[in-house]
């Protein structure tokens, strides 16, 4: 009788093991190379990419057939800039003053879930509020919410009245000194304990303010704000414990500072020039651009009352420098990685960054190799940001091709990550 059950046992996981999803897709842009493959079968097995052939395969009786003859399939977006937990509003200052950890993790659950069915498989999160995207990490991780894989920061590193440092504008009394558990530090020995602490809190990565911002309750958005001993601290600790380091940084001295220092990425980058550049390819840092969120602030700056007076010139000054020092990267060869600033506009509208990238200069192609291939590279991921054999099987589809009309990227027909078929 055992061996009966046993021998039932090894059938039905045989049988399990050569079911199979099987794609049809019309075109295929892997990623990686320039063609655009025609009438391709990708095979799912699990979680993973087992193949991908030329042709419409037929099924078996035990696969799974998904018939996307006449759409256009990419791998799964990777988007390196987003704050999943917040989002705009012109109450966003007082809600500083009245949200509970717990409102905040649960909105980023609804923002999470915009996110991965817009096409984004993939992100990394660059600052939030009481660790609560390390928390919606491990809940997407754990199958209790539904969203895109997560490599986040956790609380981003600022310096005493910095970019983000939470203390900023809120009277006297109100918080204590920020610590370096507050993700505030000055010196090099409370640099290297920010990052220890990240670590202990279940970050993945390393975000600092360089610079000024331009949402913060501060005046000046571009001065820098680390000292050299601070960001060789942090980059060296970050190194130790295997982990990268990315840089908001809107002035050209914070970003020279983060360069040499050994930063991996510089988001934002409004002032950044040729010099800049030029460092930035000799020490293989990679540029995220943010378009989208600057075209956003520069918008709602005209609004009366959506920014705090000290942010609106601010907001209408930056935001529309950032697609021209895009546009000058681009002709310069910086390696540019997808990146959108999510939270500052609407979670869900990521796409709309692909729009603006080819309208500055970027051709097509190489967009959507920003938000797949490139990105994975610069995450240091090497199964993610393709359609290949082996990889995990994060596939998006469009009706359309994206190389004629880019905008198509912002109506995504299909999402699969992990090989779960989520839209």
């Amino acid at each position: 009788m055992l061996k009966k059950l046993s021998l039932l046992a090894l059938l039905v996981s045989a049988y399990s093991a050569s079911a199979a999803t099987l794609i049809h897709s019309g075109k295929l842009i892997d990623g990686v190379n320039d063609k655009v493959l025609t009438k391709q079968t990708i095979v799912v097995e699990g979680n993973k990419i087992t193949a991908i052939k030329s042709g419409y395969i037929t099924p078996s009786s035990s696969d799974t057939l998904i018939d996307l003859k006449d759409a256009t399939l990419l791998p799964g977006f990777i988007d390196m800039h987003t704050h999943l937990v917040m989002q705009t509003s012109k109450n966003n200052y007082l809600e500083n003053y009245r949200l509970e950890p717990a409102d905040v993790a649960l909105r980023g659950a609804l923002y999470a879930k915009r996110t991965l069915e817009a096409g984004f498989t993939s992100v990394r999160d660059l600052g939030d509020k009481g660790n609560a995207s390390i928390s919606l990490r491990n809940a997407i991780n754990g199958g209790y919410v539904i969203g895109p894989r997560i490599f986040t920061a956790g609380k981003s590193i600022a310096t005493t009245g910095g970019h983000a440092d939470p203390s900023n504008g809120h009277r006297k009394g109100l918080w204590d000194q920020p610590t370096p558990a507050d993700g505030v530090i000055n010196g090099a020995v409370e640099a290297t304990k920010a990052v220890r602490e990240r670590y202990q809190d279940g970050a993945d990565l390393i975000k600092i303010t360089a610079t000024g911002g331009v949402l913060s309750m501060a005046k000046s958005g571009q001065n820098p704000q680390f000292q050299m001993h601070e960001l060789e601290a942090i980059v060296n600790t970050a190194k130790d414990y295997g982990m990268t380091v990315a840089v908001h940084a809107h002035g050209r001295e914070g970003m020279r500072r983060a360069i040499m220092a050994g930063v991996t990425t510089i988001e934002h980058g409004t002032y950044m020039d040729n010099e800049i550049m030029a460092l930035m390819k000799k020490h293989n840092v990679t540029y995220v651009p943010t378009l989208l969120a600057g075209a956003f602030v520069a918008q709602q700056a005209a609004i009366p009352g959506y920014y705090p007076e000290i942010v609106r010139p601010k907001a209408a000054k930056i935001g529309p420098l950032i697609k021209e020092t895009f546009a000058r990267a681009v002709k310069a060869g910086v390696t540019i990685a997808y990146g959108t600033d999510a939270g500052v506009f609407y979670h869900g509208d990521n796409a709309k960054e692909f729009a603006i990238m080819v309208d500055a200069g970027m051709d097509e192609m190489a967009a959507i190799k920003s938000a797949t291939s490139v990105a994975a590279r610069t995450l240091n991921q090497d199964n993610i940001g393709q359609l290949k054999a082996g990889y995990l099987a994060d596939i998006v589809a469009v009706k359309g091709n994206p190389l004629d009309d880019i905008r198509v990227l912002e109506s995504i027909d299909f999402v699969m990550k992990d090989g779960k078929q989520y839209k």
